[in-house]
Formats: C-alpha cells, sequence, structure tokens
C-alpha cells in the first residue's frame, strides 16, 4: 500500500507545524512555500511565551508536537523577560531561528520546496487531488493544508493601508500568495479594523539595532528591552487600534517606545513617522530594516479566514482540506500558529487514512482557543475582534476559565490526566 501524502501550502509557523504533525503521525509531507525563506512573519517576530502563550507551548509540548518550541529557546537571546503588559516573555533571534526550522524540517524527512507557490488545483469527486505551483509541476496528495497567510497581497496594503511598505514578504519579488481555499471554493471572511474598514496593519516594525544611540543598544543587548518616554510633538497613540496585535495596544505602548531585542531592535508599533521618530533622545540616526517603509505603514493583514470546523478542516466544497495559522481564522501570532498547524497537520493525516477527526480537548487552553474562536469566526460582528492567547479578549477568556496555567510540570500533569500524554507524536499510518 502506498504511503499517505500531504501537502502543505505555506511555509509559516502554521505550515511548518502541520508538516511535522503530518511527518510525526506517519505521513509523507511535502512543504510548498511562496518565497525563498520559511516563517514567513516569523523572520520578523521574535515573542513568545508571553502571557497565556506559556500555557500554550508547555500545552503543545505534553502533547508531542512541541518542537518548534524546542527550536526557538535554542535561538533565543532573552528568557523570562516582562515589558508592558507581558510577563515570562522569551524572545528568539530572528537572524537564526529560519535556518535552524529549515534544518529540521528537513532532517525529518519533510520535502521543503522553495519558491513555489500552489497556484492551482484539481479536484475529483469532492476532493483536492492535486496541486500545481506557477512552473506548472503537479503534486499529488491525499490531504491538503492550507496554511497561506491572510497578507501578502500588495493590493490590500495599496486600498486598505497606506501602501505597499515593501516588508518581509516581498511580494512583488515572489508574487502575491494564492489560497488553496479560494481555489477550492471555501466560504472565505475578512477581519476588520475598529473604524470598520478591512484587514488589520502588522503590529511592528524593525529598526537595524547599529542605528540606536549606544546607551539603547547596551541596554537591548543586557536586559532585552529598552523603553523610552515620547515627547508630546511625536505621539502616534491614535495608530494603536490599526494593529492586528491588539494585545500591546495599551497606553504604556503610546506614550512609549517600546522596543524588544530579537536581534534588530523591535520598535512595537504598527509604523512610525521617521520625521518624528528621530525627534526621539536615542533615536537621531534610526533606520528601518523591516518594513523598508516603516514610516509610512506596514503590511496588511487578516483577508480571506476560511470557514472551518473544531477540526481545522474547511467546510464546503471538498473534503480533504485543512486550515492553519491566520487561514484558519483571526489567531494573532507565531504560538497561535504552531497550534493551529499541528491540528491541521494531524486531522490531514487521519483525514487521508479514514479514521474519525480529532480536536483539541475543551480543559486545555490550545482546545478552548481554537474551538471558541472557531465559534467567533461565524459569526459577523466578531471578525474584527482579534484573538490571542497573549492578551486582549482571549487571555481575559483564559484567566477566567482557569486555564491560564505557567508551571510545566502542572501543565504535563493536567494532560496526562486527560489522556493525552504525547498524543501528536504517535504514527497512525
Amino acid at each position: 500500500m502506498s504511503k499517505i501524502k500531504i501537502l502543505i501550502s505555506g511555509g509559516g509557523w502554521g505550515g511548518c507545524a502541520a508538516a511535522i504533525a503530518a511527518k510525526k503521525a506517519g505521513a509523507e509531507v511535502i512543504l510548498l512555500e511562496r518565497t525563498d525563506m520559511l516563517l514567513g512573519t516569523g523572520l520578523v517576530g521574535g515573542i513568545y511565551r508571553n502571557n497565556g502563550r506559556q500555557t500554550a507551548t508547555e500545552e503543545l509540548i505534553a502533547l508531542g508536537c512541541g518542537d518548534l518550541f524546542n527550536i526557538m529557546d535554542e535561538c533565543a537571546r532573552h528568557k523570562n523577560i516582562a515589558f508592558p503588559g507581558h510577563a515570562h516573555s522569551s524572545l528568539y533571534d530572528v537572524y537564526k531561528i529560519e535556518p535552524a526550522v529549515k534544518k529540521y524540517l528537513i532532517s525529518m524527512g519533510i520535502e521543503v520546496l522553495m519558491k513555489s507557490p500552489a497556484v492551482k488545483i484539481e479536484k475529483k469527486n469532492g476532493e483536492i487531488v492535486s496541486a500545481i505551483t506557477r512552473e506548472g509541476k503537479i503534486y499529488e496528495a491525499d490531504a491538503f493544508v492550507d496554511a497561506s497567510g491572510t497578507s501578502a497581497v500588495p493590493a490590500n496594503c495599496i486600498k486598505y493601508g497606506n501602501g505597499c511598505a515593501m516588508c518581509i514578504l516581498r511580494c512583488h519579488s515572489f508574487a502575491p500568495r494564492i489560497s488553496l481555499t479560494a481555489l477550492a471554493g471555501i466560504e472565505e471572511w475578512n477581519g476588520r479594523k475598529k473604524d470598520g474598514s478591512l484587514g488589520a496593519m502588522s503590529g511592528s516594525c524593525k529598526l537595524f539595532k547599529e542605528s540606536l544611540s549606544p546607551d539603547i543598544q547596551k541596554e537591548l543587548n543586557e536586559k532585552g528591552v529598552c523603553v523610552v518616554p515620547i515627547p508630546a510633538e511625536a505621539n502616534m497613540g491614535e495608530k494603536l487600534g490599526m494593529k492586528a496585535c491588539q494585545q500591546y495596544a495599551l497606553k504604556e505602548f503610546a506614550e512609549n517606545i517600546i522596543l524588544l531585542d530579537t536581534g534588530p531592535a523591535k520598535l512595537m508599533s504598527p509604523y512610525f513617522p521617521l520625521e518624528k521618530l528621530r525627534m526621539i533622545p536615542g533615536f537621531e540616526r534610526a533606520r528601518y530594516e523591516d518594513p523598508l517603509a516603516g514610516g509610512n505603514g506596514n503590511s496588511m493583514r487578516y483577508f480571506q479566514f476560511a470557514n472551518c470546523n473544531y477540526a481545522l478542516q474547511a467546510q464546503g466544497t471538498v473534503n480533504n482540506l485543512f486550515c492553519a495559522g491566520e487561514r484558519a481564522g483571526a489567531m494573532v501570532g507565531h504560538t497561535e500558529a504552531v497550534v493551529t498547524g499541528s491540528l491541521a497537520g494531524h486531522n490531514a493525516v487521519r483525514q487521508a487514512k479514514g479514521l474519525g477527526l480529532v480536536n483539541f480537548a475543551d480543559e486545555l487552553a490550545v482546545g478552548d482557543f481554537v474551538n471558541h474562536v472557531t465559534d467567533e469566526m461565524k459569526k459577523d460582528e466578531c471578525r474584527g475582534t482579534k484573538y490571542t492567547f497573549s492578551g486582549s479578549v482571549y487571555f481575559e477568556r483564559m484567566k477566567d476559565l482557569n486555564l491560564y496555567l505557567t508551571d510545566a510540570n502542572e501543565i504535563a500533569a493536567k494532560v496526562e490526566k486527560l489522556g493525552l500524554t504525547k498524543f501528536l507524536d504517535k504514527k497512525i499510518c
């Protein structure tokens, strides 16, 4: 009997997690990535384990699919730091993380194909049977995972944002993303900003650390975080409502420049006009690394969430398509993408094998998160809300439900009590 094949479209955190989960379940896995690097926005991200993400991280480790968090820990520049509104945070080095993840995927036997986006599909009898790349190569598979994200379309940045800001997604170099869910005719929805307009702006920028004052560089290197008050003439507080990452839309982020050390200096603002930024002491020579036009704007995200069930199976025209990362709903962050990717990749194998699909248990933060957000996405009024373990409305829900735990041993014991220890680390085909 031929081995089950799973195809993942998109090599961000969600796609990489889906590939690992499917491989662990025993499948042959192909990962198609649009650009020349994996991780997508993870190339400029860097924050994990902050607030409720600590719970989700340790739950997934106990469930048997914590591989990517282990790599983050190995590439961490700082661990267990605090910044406004966020406790026990870790910061991975954005320059080290992508080669480490790619090396790990290849070591597992996952076929990783760069600059090979899926742009067409073939369907038969209610299933996708193959994906076709821009070069015309055909890849057949038994089940598929769409992890193509919700950004990387310049027209959205132009129409709903401040124009193309030349971000790490590099749409003009590698062409805009194309989603399997759209190709399959799955129902999709758009996120909204507070003013009702579509999408949301990415929530942070990168500055060349070397362009900042020696004192700021020193504090970042030693402590991982630097907080600098913003003079009244340079205040940008009105921009906080535009952010995809509403967990950082706090007054402290309006009144101060908050920098995190992820290799470059991570500026926790969607954008900041360069002329205003250079008014702030220590930033007189500041220069953007990503997006290059971070003085004007940032990438626009949260377009085309797909209609999914709790198993992250796309609902509609085909039955062998699953969704990971932002494609599965308004879920913000790398940790959140790893959670959804792990479930989607595992269920893709189960579907191909003819087994029943599984959900994460409601008793776990990862389960309540996926199931709750899946329900919320069905409601038009909820698509303007962003959900994350690290803050905003979902972190409050976590605390209300007593799901927020930080001790790894306590979390592992809880998973064991549910009979789910290493559940995602078992071959099923």
